[in-house]
C-alpha cells in the first residue's frame, strides 16, 4: 500500500492529537520524560549506525532507491547529517519542526519511484519500487527501533520489560511521522520482535549487487575517504544475522570476534566516564535549553554541527531568518 497525501496528513493529525501529547506550544511530539528521549539522547546509538544501514540496504527496494537516486557517494557526510537531522528533529524538535521535517521526508520519498534494474529476491527486474510503500517504510522504521535498543544496551543499562513496552508505544506514535498508519504496526514489543525475526529470515531481505557495492564502498572508506575503525566494523558484523553478514561479505573471523569482544568490554567503562555534554547529542541539549527557557549554548551549537550538520534543529529558512535578524548573511 502506498501512502497517499491524504494518508500522510491523517497520520500527522493522529500523532499531534494523541492524548499523551503535551499541549504547550513549542513542546515536542513526545514529552521530555519519555523513554524515547532517554534512549535517543545517548551518543551510544551511533554504534548501531552501520547495522541499521545494512539492514535497510538488505531490502532490495531501499538498495535500488539509494543506488539509482541518492547522492550517498557524492556527499556521504551530507547523507549522514540529513538522516540524523530528520530523526533527532522528530524526537527532540518542537512539534512544528517535527511536522515540517516529516513533510520534507514524505516529499523526498514520494520522488523515489522507479523500476528494479535486476531481479533481487522476490522483486523481479522491471517491477516498480516506491519509497512511500507502507511495508518498506515499516521495515526502515523497524531497523531504527531495534538497532537503537541494541546500541543502547551495549553502553547503558538495558531497558526492563515495562520500559521496552513504553518505548514501543512511543515508537509506534513516532512512526506516524513517517506516514505509517497505527494499524500497520505490531501491537506490542513481543509482536515487533516476531515481525523483525520473520523479516530477517524471509527472502524479502535479499542482498543484491547494488546493496553489496554500497556497503563495500562505505565500510572500505572508498565512499567516505576514511573507513570506520576495525572494532566498529567487527561490532556491526556481530550485530547482524549470520546470513546477512555473509551476504554482505563482512569479515567476522577470530580476529574480528576478539576485536568486538574488546570493544564490548572497554566501551561501557570509557563511556561512563564521559561528561553528560559529550554523552548526549546536541539536539537533546538544544531541546533541554528550550524547555528551560534559555538560549542554545555555543558548545551545543557546535555539537549540532557534528551530529546534524547545522547549528540547530531549525530549518534552513529559519536559519536565514535568524541571520537576517542578527545582521549577518
Amino acid at each position: 500500500m502506498i501512502v497517499s497525501d491524504a494518508d500522510f496528513e491523517r497520520c500527522l493529525a493522529e500523532v499531534l492529537s494523541a492524548p499523551a501529547a503535551p499541549a504547550a506550544p513549542g513542546d515536542a511530539v513526545l514529552p521530555s520524560d519519555s523513554v524515547m528521549w532517554r534512549v535517543h539522547r545517548e551518543a551510544a546509538l551511533f554504534l548501531g549506525a552501520g547495522r541499521a544501514l545494512l539492514l535497510q540496504l538488505a531490502h532490495p527496494w531501499v538498495a535500488a532507491g539509494i543506488a539509482e537516486q541518492s547522492k550517498v557517494f557524492a556527499d556521504p557526510l551530507g547523507r549522514f547529517h540529513r538522516t540524523f537531522s530528520i530523526v533527532y528533529t522528530m524526537v527532540f524538535g518542537t512539534r512544528a519542526q517535527a511536522v515540517a521535517v516529516a513533510r520534507r521526508l514524505y516529499r523526498r520519498h514520494a520522488a523515489v519511484d522507479g523500476v528494479m534494474p535486476e531481479t533481487v529476491g522476490p522483486f523481479t527486474a522491471g517491477s516498480r519500487y516506491r519509497a512511500n510503500d507502507v511495508d518498506a517504510l515499516r521495515w526502515v522504521h523497524a531497523t531504527l527501533v531495534e538497532t537503537a535498543m541494541m546500541s543502547y544496551g551495549l553502553l547503558c543499562r538495558p531497558l526492563d520489560d515495562a520500559e521496552r513496552e513504553q518505548y514501543w508505544r512511543e515508537a509506534t506514535r513516532f512512526a506516524g511521522l513517517f506516514g505509517i498508519p497505527h494499524e500497520a504496526m505490531p501491537p506490542d514489543w513481543a509482536s515487533f520482535k516476531a515481525y523483525t525475526a520473520e523479516m530477517m529470515a524471509s527472502e524479502t531481505l535479499t542482498v543484491g549487487p547494488a546493496a553489496r557495492e554500497i556497503a563495500q564502498r562505505i565500510f572500505s572508506g572508498e565512499a567516505t575517504l576514511i573507513g570506520p575503525p576495525r572494532w566498529f566494523t567487527a561490532l556491526t558484523a556481530e550485530m547482524l544475522p549470520e546470513r546477512l553478514r555473509l551476504a554482505f561479505a563482512l569479515p567476522y573471523g577470530e580476529r574480528e570476534r576478539r576485536s568486538a569482544a574488546r570493544a564490548r568490554r572497554f566501551l561501557p567503562r570509557a563511556y561512563a566516564m564521559l561528561p553528560e555534554r559529550l554523552r548526549t547529542v546536541g539536539p537533546y541539549q538544544e531541546a533541554m535549553a528550550r524547555i528551560e527557557g534559555t538560549t542554545c549554548p555555543p558548545f551545543t551549537r557546535l555539537l549540532n554541527r557534528v551530529w546534524i550538520g547545522q547549528p540547530s534543529m531549525a530549518s534552513p529558512f529559519e536559519h536565514r531568518a535568524e541571520r537576517a535578524r542578527s545582521g549577518t548573511v
